[in-house]
């Protein structure tokens, strides 16, 4: 699959794959609503997870007798297939993150073993100062299953803005003791370089796979460089925080809540 050319770095990666692209733009423009708003997410985060499977989980050889064997002994199929003992947590994120979460969950539990794909959850709020600034974000709830030791941790959360919340829950996890994870990755369909650098700030190499890059509010040097090329010049946020060009609140737009 095609990446966006970037400066961040090997762990950041922007895929440019014109089927999603076109679904994410539909999700961005006032006038999709519900219920094709959800319908969207669920295609999306479907066409996002198969891209991560694909391309970095674990494999193995598998031979299989079809139906024809009981006539052909020679019908065995051979062929490589994703290692079904791959351990994965997803993370929900309240709330933009519930539906994205539950997408991924599903799929994983068709091709992994079960009982080895879990789903944790986490009730998180942004935090501001008197200006209506964002200054971080808490973890107001969480319901965890267990240990991380070893398992893959999947955070699929649409939109990477400041990256406080995932980074405060990233960090929630390392810090709790419950073990060290073999791999940690960000599933966003758009992200800032505000988000990227924050996010690569953790002390952990973690993953970012985004479906896009926002940073309208760069200098013009920056916008004709190659993204990362001059990263202190590089802004996809507003004053408050929202991604630009971004596509609006898909938290508020998923449950058509407006608080």
């Amino acid at each position: 699959m095609r990446k966006t050319e970037h400066c961040y770095g090997p762990n950041v990666h922007i895929l440019d794959d014109p089927y999603l692209n076109t679904l994410l733009t539909a999700l961005c423009v006032p006038s999709t609503g519900q219920p094709q708003f959800n319908d969207l997410i669920r295609r999306v985060y479907e066409g996002l997870v198969r891209h991560l499977i694909t391309s970095t989980y674990p494999r193995k050889k598998a031979n299989a007798k079809t139906r024809m064997a009981t006539e052909y002994p020679q019908a065995i199929l051979r062929s490589e297939v994703v290692d079904p003992n791959t351990s994965t947590v997803v993370v929900d994120i309240a709330r933009a993150g519930i539906l994205p979460s539950q997408v991924c969950f599903d799929l994983l539990n068709g091709i992994i073993t079960p009982n080895l794909v879990r789903q944790d959850h986490l009730i998180m709020a942004r935090k501001v100062d008197d200006a209506d600034k964002v200054v971080g974000a808490t973890i107001s709830g969480s319901k965890i299953g267990g240990d991380i030791g070893d398992r893959t941790l999947l955070f699929p959360d649409p939109m990477g803005a400041t990256g406080g919340s995932l980074a405060t829950a990233i960090e929630a996890y390392l810090g709790q003791g419950l073990g060290r994870p073999s791999r940690i990755v960000t599933m966003n369909l758009i992200v800032t370089p505000e988000f990227v650098k924050r996010i690569s700030e953790i002390d952990f190499d973690v993953e970012i796979y985004a479906l896009r890059l926002d940073r309208a509010m760069s200098s013009e040097r920056a916008l004709d460089a190659i993204p990362g090329t001059h990263w202190e010049e590089e802004s996809g946020l507003s004053p408050s925080a929202y991604i630009i060009p971004g596509g609006g609140g898909f938290g508020e737009l998923m449950n058509n809540s407006w608080v």
